[in-house]
């Protein structure tokens, strides 16, 4: 059997399908993104690109990532015009470290490893965006995950404090998900431009 975290496991799970999700946005990046200026975006585990596309469509420079190329190639196609905004790489993204500082927007959605692994992730993933620019990273909340390993599984808060001075934390909440039962862990972050201490302001 293929390693969870390897492109094999990942190819042949995407190819075993026409499709394995929607094709839609997550919805806590339509609720946290809508309002944001465009500019260069990095899709973390970008799947058969929904995220990606919808970024795209309202302007964004997107760069998806991918560990399998058969997630990239679906993607590639579902975007049709709107693949001229977006660039799709393939990398294993607990070896690979995006350009600091280069992002406007980073997004991981649903990305789930082991704690340490986690933490490291995060704090690359928080060192590619751009002063000025926003962190959103979601996953399905520790507080509904306790009959699976819970090392996999986390909360708004617990990612808020791997991030250093210089960040605003403007959510870091267990949200309820839009489309079924259940809670997510959302944290939306704003790196600040002067660096002043973080603060841990709120919204619901």
């Amino acid at each position: 059997m293929a390693d969870l975290y390897d492109s094999t496991f990942w190819d042949d799970f995407y190819g075993d399908a026409p499709a394995h999700w929607s094709g839609k946005p997550n919805p806590h990046l339509v609720s946290d993104a809508a309002s944001l200026t465009p500019g260069t975006a990095l899709d973390v585990g970008s799947g058969e690109g929904g995220d990606a596309i919808w970024l795209a469509e309202r302007g964004w420079q997107v760069t998806a990532v991918d560990i399998s190329q058969v997630a990239l190639g679906r993607a590639r196609t579902a975007a049709g015009n709107q693949a001229r905004r977006i660039t799709f790489e393939q990398h294993d993204v607990l070896e690979w470290t995006p350009a600091p500082d280069g992002f406007d927007l980073v997004s991981a959605q649903y990305l789930h490893f082991p704690t340490p692994q986690m933490h490291v992730l995060v704090q690359r993933l928080a060192a590619a965006v751009r002063p000025g620019g926003i962190l959103l990273i979601v996953g399905h909340s520790i507080i509904d995950r306790r009959p699976f390993p819970t090392e996999f599984f986390y909360t708004g808060d617990e990612l808020a404090a791997l991030l250093p001075d210089g960040w605003e934390i403007v959510s870091s909440i267990d949200r309820e998900h839009p489309d079924r039962d259940g809670l997510d862990a959302v944290l939306t972050a704003h790196r600040t431009r002067d660096r002043m201490r973080r603060s841990r302001g709120r919204i619901l």
